[in-house]
Parts: C-alpha cells; structure tokens; sequence
C-alpha cells in the first residue's frame, strides 16, 4: 500500500516536469498607455533611470533598497543597480544598452536575488498627436527550466503584464501631474 503511494506521488511529481522540457523557454509581454503630454518629454523623462523610483512597481516594492547608479544616466552604458532585503524586489541589475533618441530605450536585466536570471526590456514612444504619446513597455526573456515548471502553474504573461500596466498608469499619473 504505501509503495502504491509512493509511486503515485512519484508520478504525480514526474508529470510536470517531464511537461516542462516540452514547453516554450521564451517569453514576450508588452503592455501601452496614452499619456498628456508631447513625446519629446516623456521620452526625456524615462530615459532616466532613476526616475524609474516613481513610476516602476518593481523599484517600488521597496523605497529603502540600496540603489547604486553607475555611469551617466540617461545614455547607453548606464547602470542602475538595487539590492533589497524584499525577497520580491530582489537584487539585480539593468543597463541601457541602446538608445534611439526620441523613440526607444534598451535594457538589460540582470537578476541575482531571489534567483539568478536575464532579460531584455525596451520603452518606446509615439506621438499620437503634438500633445499625446503611447508608451509602450516590452520584456522579453528565456526561461531556465525551473522557472518553466513554475510557469505551467502561474502565468507569466499576465503576472508580469499586470505589473507593466500598473508602472505604465504611474507612470502616466506622474507626468500628466507635471
């Protein structure tokens, strides 16, 4: 009886992670919203990273982590890194890695703490008018396989969509304030 047991639970084990060497490793989520304000300005301001402090949910979770910038903000190469005892906030790091003035932003993400991981991320903007810009906001990443058996129970595009969108309506609050 209890080898049965055993051998269910086993199996039971077994299952998702033999279903995870068979799913996707990549992932892409993006998210936009319309902010009030000219394209030149917005662009101006996330360019920054450590405006990053008022509008990224992910900078958020955590007012008193030790933030270190490196290099000069705002142009290719600069760092911004954070170390947080918040295990949700972590410790990690991102670079900008590309940008085109106006348009887009690039970044690396480089994650240490609560697990070692990269990314991509890119913010870009549109005019929709003189007066209004679309932001858009993309992650883009490769999963290693424990984070993929995590994935068949959590949905990754929704989890992290969720805390785009929320950093993108702070985001827009900030500036429409301004």
């Amino acid at each position: 009886m209890i080898l049965k047991i055993l051998l269910a639970l086993a199996i039971l084990i077994a299952i998702p992670l033999i279903i995870a060497i068979f799913t996707k490793d990549e992932y892409s989520v993006e998210r936009e919203v319309m902010i009030n304000k000219p394209k030149q300005d917005v662009f101006n301001y996330i360019k920054l990273l450590k405006n990053q402090t008022s509008y990224s949910k992910w900078v958020m979770l955590d007012p008193n982590a030790k933030m270190e910038y490196k290099g000069i903000d705002g142009t290719e190469g600069a760092v911004f890194a954070w170390d947080s005892e918040n295990k949700q906030a972590g410790k990690g790091e991102q670079t900008i890695t590309k940008i085109a003035d106006g348009e887009r932003i690039d970044l690396a993400l480089h994650f240490i703490k609560p697990f070692e991981g990269n990314s991509t991320a890119w913010l870009s903007t549109e005019a929709v008018s003189p007066t209004q810009t679309k932001v858009k906001w993309g992650f883009n990443g490769k999963m290693v396989y424990f984070m993929k058996v995590i994935h068949l129970f959590m949905n990754m595009e929704k989890m992290i969509g969720k805390d785009i969108q929320a950093s993108l309506s702070n985001l827009k609050g900030v500036l429409e304030k301004q």
